[in-house]
């Protein structure tokens, strides 16, 4: 591996070729992120056979949380935003907060479900953790600008959003 000197610090060239790792980061974010946000849209808008505001209030409701509206808009949007910011590799500790906090207010949810219920915020909100400490990849369109966030501090940062906002959420319900 060739290295670039600064001052007296050395330190690995920067890749000129993708790498495996880079496509597997964008596969692991358009799949699933792709499909979190169709879900937002369902809940929001009724797109792709989904139930609308209306209906996704409803079920809130039904589910305890109080006042119904606010929180059907707050978990569509975090879904919907959440799920597009990862898809696209944007403000990724962000958008991993977002689906985090809205995945673990999934699992409390479900959590008395079968595990075939339950997965999907499982699995979802961990591909969202580890995204908040790997960022999301060359393919993306946080890669090499100056607002991308990566690393122990910015996952961490994501992390601790999210709890709070989950955590919150559902002491408010």
């Amino acid at each position: 591996m060739s290295t670039a000197t600064s001052g007296t610090a050395t330190r690995p060239a920067t890749r000129t070729v993708p790498s495996p790792l880079d496509l597997g980061l964008l596969l692991a974010r358009v799949i699933p992120f792709g499909v979190l946000a169709v879900f937002g849209a369902q809940k929001l808008f009724g797109a792709f056979g989904g139930s609308g505001l209306s209906g996704t209030e409803a079920a809130f409701a039904q589910m305890g949380y109080h006042p119904a509206l606010f929180f059907a808009v707050l978990g569509g949007a975090s879904e919907l935003i959440g799920g597009l910011l990862l898809m696209f590799g944007l403000l990724t500790p962000l958008g991993a907060a977002m689906a985090m906090g809205v995945m673990i207010n999934a699992f409390s949810a479900v959590s008395s479900a079968p595990l075939s219920t339950s997965g999907f915020p499982i699995v979802v909100g961990g591909l969202a953790l580890a995204l908040a400490f790997t960022g999301p990849g060359r393919y993306s369109l946080d890669a090499g600008r100056p607002w991308q966030r990566t690393g122990l501090a910015w996952g961490g940062l994501s992390v601790a959003l999210a709890v709070v906002t989950a955590v919150a959420s559902l002491l408010a319900s």
